[in-house]
């Protein structure tokens, strides 16, 4: 009787010997895999951040690539004309851009593209210069390095005045003295009311366009 309390009491002791270690194996086996997922949870997190802020970084360069039109009151006038000279791609009805140099014409005003005429003013515009080289008089630069400047064709005609002769574009006296107000169409100011307004400040016809067309 003896012997065999004593049996039993040794299988007792290995098994809870036996289940002591096994809680202890599986204690070790939980902290070890703790770790690792919280590498793989910061992993997953810096491969989630990272495109989101290389196209913050590529918008940003994209906007400061688009400076907005010429400023005048932050432009200086050039002791000394500048000569530009060169194939010309057109931006709108009174800017374009010569090896890079953005450029207003000289003294008139012509509507932006999404205002009344204003792609046909572009076109117009765009007719004018094709296949030849345009000359700039650069008088004025601003913050941006746009400038403003008579451009002319080699057979010498001002693209400013024939912008005028053909009623897509107004004389600004403000700028030009008036030099190509003679040249104006009976009707360009009735048909070019925005640019008008632009020039009277007022603006407020501006706003009530684009309110209109937004809706």
């Amino acid at each position: 009787m003896e012997l065999v309390v004593l049996e039993f009491l040794v299988v007792l002791v290995i098994l809870v010997g036996a289940l002591f270690a096994f809680a202890n194996t599986g204690r070790s086996q939980g902290r070890s895999a703790r770790p690792n997922t919280q590498k793989i949870s910061k992993q997953t997190a810096q491969k989630r951040t990272r495109p989101a802020h290389r196209s913050a970084s590529k918008s940003g360069q994209s906007h400061q690539r688009t400076p907005p039109a010429f400023n005048e009151k932050s432009a200086r006038h050039l002791p000394k004309e500048r000569l530009l000279k060169g194939a010309a791609w057109v931006v709108d009805g009174d800017t374009i851009k010569i090896k890079n140099t953005q450029i207003r014409l000289f003294g008139v005003d012509a509507p932006e593209l999404n205002h009344p005429y204003g792609k046909k003013a572009k076109w117009a515009l765009h007719e004018l210069c094709k296949g030849q080289e345009v000359s700039a008089e650069i008088t004025d630069v601003d913050e941006y390095g746009r400038t403003v400047a008579r451009c002319y064709l080699p057979d010498g005609r001002d693209l400013s005045e024939e912008m005028v002769r053909k009623g897509l574009a107004l004389d600004w006296s403000k700028f030009s003295d008036g030099a190509y107000r003679h040249l104006e169409t009976n009707d360009a100011r009735k048909k070019l009311f925005l640019a008008d307004a632009r020039q009277k400040g007022r603006m407020h016809v501006w706003e009530r366009f684009e309110a209109r067309n937004k809706s």
